[in-house]
C-alpha cells in the first residue's frame, strides 16, 4: 500500500488502506469458521460457543465489530477531512493488532 500511494501522488490520488478485525457478517459467522474455532465440537458450535472461543482476540471487550464501523473509517479516508491523509493502514480493530502475546 506504502509503495502504491507513491505512483498516484503526483496527480493528487491518495492511497490507504483499513484493517478490520473481525466483523459480524457472514464471513465470520458461518459454520465453518465458528467450527474452526472450536474443533472440540463434533457440531458447528453455537453463537455463544463461538463468542467464547473467540473472547480475549481483541483488546477492547468485543468479539466482532459492525460493518458500519469498517464502512464509516473508509468513508472518513475518502472523504474531505482526510484530504492530507495518505499511505496510511487505518486498523479498525478494537486492539487486535496491540494484544501482547501473554
Amino acid at each position: 500500500m506504502r509503495s502504491l500511494a507513491k505512483e498516484p501522488t503526483p496527480h493528487n490520488i491518495r492511497v490507504n488502506c483499513v484493517h478490520p478485525t473481525n466483523v459480524y457478517t457472514p464471513l465470520i459467522q458461518n459454520d465453518a469458521i465458528r467450527s474452526a474455532f472450536r474443533p472440540d465440537l463434533n457440531r458447528p458450535p453455537t453463537r455463544t460457543e463461538f463468542a467464547e472461543a473467540a473472547r480475549g482476540m481483541n483488546m477492547l471487550a468485543v468479539l466482532w465489530v459492525d460493518a458500519v464501523d469498517v464502512a464509516n473509517a473508509a468513508l472518513f479516508l475518502a472523504s474531505d477531512e482526510a484530504c492530507y491523509i495518505t499511505a496510511v493502514t487505518l486498523p479498525v480493530d478494537a486492539g487486535a493488532t496491540q494484544r501482547s502475546g501473554g
